[in-house]
């Protein structure tokens, strides 16, 4: 059911009559108004109350059932993205890899893409454009259907769901060819932020202290996209709380502690104006003693650990 969706609608609003036993009177708490819901009149006669209230605090904490949910999401994620790894290579486009994964997942007994494949080819400068309103480079862009070529280095991002919990796949990928010395070096930044953020990661931990790690290791300056974050949570969303590095702030930030149950997908970016960046995303769970990967973890290729 995507209450997003014209169409959608009518098993939305039998639904809330089934667990209602109205249709069009009392109090009905929410935590999410699209525009089909308001165009429907789904809404009209309702006493309206915002459920993130609730929803919030109870999704922040998974049972284990959840973060088995989630790691069967990612494991299968990655089964796919592994194999159009291999398939993307110089003269392909993003749709045919992006056809490629569907149909691969699909094999897998998922059907539930969440996003639109993201294969990008990314600027080697700033200059180069696309940017942000704030001067970063965009991504993703998700515009055109480009051909990829040697020279190109390729951001990537899937999302699909089981059992309505939500898996995130990251990695940079070279096009037809090996990493070039200064390719592997923005490799070997992103791993010492990375490293540094697992190291500092556990419970009790703030997510200050987790994005103060992470700065540390990238030679003092901000290891993430400033319109995005170092870490996000995952769960029924591909992308909730906990986030550290946004614009709530660093106070924000320094008052929120892990705790046991909390999924992190980590993704930093390092940049080298004239080499590119290096993007990657892996998914922990917060345990009693530190974290847990969730996943399979498949390697870095073609970048070498």
């Amino acid at each position: 059911m995507f209450p997003e969706l014209d169409e959608s609608i009518a098993g939305l609003v039998e639904g809330i009559g089934m667990a209602t036993g109205t249709r069009s009177v009392g109090r009905l708490a929410i935590d999410e108004v699209t525009g089909a819901m308001l165009r429907s009149g789904l809404l009209d006669g309702f006493d309206l109350v915002d459920a993130g209230r609730v929803l919030g605090p109870a999704r922040l904490v998974k049972t284990e059932d959840e973060l088995a949910c989630i790691d069967r999401a990612q494991r299968i994620n990655e089964v796919a993205m592994e194999e159009v790894r291999t398939a993307c290579l110089p003269g392909v486009r993003r749709s045919e890899l992006a056809g490629m994964f569907i149909s691969r997942v699909r094999q897998l007994g998922v059907d539930n893409v969440l996003i639109d494949p993201i294969f990008q080819p990314m600027p080697r400068n700033l200059s180069d454009g696309p940017r942000t309103s704030t001067g970063h480079v965009a991504f993703p862009t998700g515009v055109g259907d480009p051909l990829f070529n040697e020279e190109d280095l390729v951001w990537v991002d899937t999302g699909i769901g089981v059992e309505g919990y939500a898996s995130d796949y990251g990695r940079t990928w070279v096009v037809g060819r090996d990493p070039s010395s200064a390719e592997q070096d923005l490799f070997r930044r992103w791993s010492a932020v990375m490293e540094a953020s697992l190291a500092t990661i556990g419970p009790g931990v703030t997510l200050a202290e987790v994005g103060r790690a992470a700065i540390g290791a990238n030679r003092g300056t901000i290891p993430w996209l400033p319109h995005f974050y170092l870490a996000h949570g995952l769960g029924v969303e591909s992308a909730e709380m906990p986030m550290i590095g946004t614009d709530l702030g660093e106070r924000f930030d320094e008052q929120f502690v892990l705790e046991p149950g909390m999924v992190l997908v980590l993704e930093p970016v390092v940049w080298e104006d004239g080499v590119g960046g290096y993007r990657a995303e892996e998914v922990v769970a917060i345990t009693d003693t530190g974290w847990r990967p969730l996943g399979g973890w498949p390697d870095y290729l073609p970048f070498k650990s």
